[in-house]
């Protein structure tokens, strides 16, 4: 298939950045988004042009790293995918697409579809760990956690901070990734020795960072591409007065 690109080009932080429009042909169905891109930029490269820088790393949907916004979509037209996972197939021969990065005044743009999500990281150093001693592994069955605790935790645990939420949502928000990150210790004995200091932590570094308020759309829950649920927002703030609480006692 041939396919119309309208990509943005932004030569560093401080630039002006601007979409410039390229054709990507010979394009294979059963390439994926990346691949479709990694031929685009040989045919730049072939005509002199510098290629178009973006993120990856295991092109298997766990890293998180392929960040890109596609037709007004995080990650593309698909549910529950990643940039990694999408193939072409979803795309017909004479499409137009528009490729930009997040946007968002936490995630500055390096370079092109490059974004700096290092606030993430600054908000698991915040309190997103484990830091006591818990000892040698147990048997699997000798600390008891119902079922229903278990489930919610390893969902919440599956986020892989690929920034989809906070890029869907039209106040930058974070509370979808704060929400996960708290929710799996929150939910588990290992994590309950810290749980007060975490979250009132990972919530005020959110907040320094310059994340938005939450909006209450659910739009970050609909874009996130390990489809983590509204509700771990819902227990971020329940775990936040808590700790705010017992904190003036």
């Amino acid at each position: 298939m041939n396919l119309t690109l309208k990509v943005w080009r932004q030569s560093n932080a401080n630039a002006e950045g601007n979409f410039e429009t390229y054709d990507a042909k010979d394009i294979s169905d059963d390439m994926s988004f990346l691949e479709m891109l990694d031929v685009v930029n040989e045919q730049l490269i072939e005509k002199g042009i510098e290629p178009v820088a973006f993120d990856h790393d295991c092109r298997e949907g766990i890293c998180g790293m392929c960040s890109l916004f596609i037709n007004g979509r995080a990650h593309g037209p698909l549910h529950g995918v990643t940039t990694c996972q999408l193939h072409m197939r979803s795309f017909k021969d004479g499409d137009e697409i528009v490729i930009e990065p997040w946007r968002a005044n936490a995630f500055p743009i390096i370079k092109d579809l490059v974004v700096d999500r290092s606030a993430f990281d600054r908000i698991q150093h915040a309190g997103g760990y484990i830091s006591v001693n818990t000892g040698a592994a147990q048997d699997a069955n000798a600390i008891p956690v119902p079922k229903q605790n278990a489930d919610e935790a390893f969902e919440a645990a599956t986020c892989i901070g690929c920034g989809a939420c906070v890029a869907a949502c039209k106040n930058s928000s974070a509370m979808l990734f704060v929400g996960a990150k708290v929710s799996q210790y929150a939910l588990l004995p290992q994590g309950q020795p810290e749980r007060e200091k975490r979250v009132l932590a990972m919530v005020n570094e959110m907040d320094a960072e310059g994340f938005g308020a939450c909006t209450n759309t659910g739009a970050c829950s609909a874009e996130c591409p390990k489809e983590i649920p509204l509700s771990v927002i819902s227990r971020l703030n329940r775990e936040y007065i808590r700790a705010s609480l017992l904190s003036k006692d």
